[in-house]
């Protein structure tokens, strides 16, 4: 843009410089009266000439081919400049557009956040929080163009659309949120999803009772419903205050000091075949094991100290963030 900016002011100023020279030529050396200059030094750069023939001396000649060589390329010079500012933002969204598409195509186990509302600005904050890479799908690209800093991979388009959603490098992400207003959208997406990733998990929004069946049946592996969700937590609120106060603490992103987090058991980690008491989980870290879910997904709230740590289980744990990062470093 400032080079853009800078041709523009050079070429302007050229033009002028050659339109008053070139007016004081024809005045002081082929004794044309100003208006006449004027309207030659006009018509010429124009490339206008009206039926002009040069039928003056060879002086009126020679300063008309120096206006047409040096007039003619300011201002071509010029209004280059113009174009060139104009087509700048065009090419640079391209270039933009095409890099992103290279990153993009480059990610792996990500996620896909389909519509860029309400709940997907929320869940992609709390993305950002936990550091995970994600790509939006939204319809709307002033809205994408409005939250750039919030969103680093986007792609504009329908989610319904095959193509689209290829285009967010689905077959490698890990997760897909259906976010839509429509819970009929939000079906369709489930169903292309399932088809094009076999294995992703799929977190599905309704608002209708009567959509979680369909959703379950297009491949969802989870399925949200906002009200409900307010509803419980609202309810919480009034019938179990101090509760509700623990949840929040661990749900608000502002709480950074203290949160729930999980982690797999590697095959090779020291902690399989030990119990929990052998793994100082509470002594060594001060972290207290919420739960623990083995391989097949039956889970075990409030294990004893006993029970033993077995390959591939996820432990469910509670306490200081900065302990829990050192404890999944070394164990996880």
């Amino acid at each position: 843009m400032h080079e853009s900016l800078a041709r523009i002011r050079t070429g302007a100023i050229s033009l002028a410089a050659i339109f008053l020279t070139a007016v004081c030529a024809y005045h002081f050396l082929a004794d044309y009266p100003w208006i006449e200059a004027v309207w030659l030094v006009v018509i010429t750069i124009s490339t206008v000439g009206f039926g002009e023939h040069s039928e003056g001396n060879s002086t009126v000649q020679l300063i008309t081919i120096a206006l047409i060589l040096l007039g003619v390329s300011a201002a071509a010079y010029a209004i280059g400049g113009f174009i060139q500012l104009a087509l700048a933002g065009e090419i640079q969204k391209a270039m933009g557009r095409k890099k992103m598409t290279r990153e993009i195509s480059r990610l792996r186990n990500h996620v896909v956040i389909c519509g860029f509302g309400r709940l997907g600005q929320d869940l992609a904050e709390r993305l950002e929080h936990r550091d995970q890479h994600f790509v939006i799908i939204d319809s709307d690209s002033e809205v994408m163009h409005q939250t750039e800093e919030l969103a680093r991979w986007f792609v504009t388009g329908d989610a319904t659309d095959d193509e689209v959603l290829e285009e967010s490098n689905l077959q490698y992400a890990k997760a897909i949120v259906t976010a839509l207003p429509s819970d009929a959208d939000n079906v369709f997406i489930t169903l292309t999803a399932r088809a094009l990733n076999p294995d992703i998990q799929i977190i599905a929004k309704a608002e209708r009772d009567s959509s979680c069946r369909k959703l379950r049946q297009a491949g969802a592996d989870k399925i949200v419903m906002p009200h409900r969700v307010g509803a419980q937590q609202m309810e919480r609120m009034i019938s179990r205050p101090s509760t509700a106060d623990l949840v929040e603490l661990f749900a608000e992103t502002s709480h950074l000091d203290m949160e729930f987090d999980e982690f797999q058991i590697s095959g090779d980690c020291e902690l399989v075949g030990k119990s929990l008491a052998e793994s100082n989980v509470k002594q060594e870290f001060n972290l207290l094991v919420v739960g623990i879910k083995n391989e097949s997904g039956d889970f075990r709230f409030n294990p004893v100290s006993s029970m033993r740590i077995s390959a591939r289980d996820t432990v469910l744990v509670m306490g200081d963030v900065a302990e829990i990062k050192r404890f999944k470093t070394m164990h996880a």
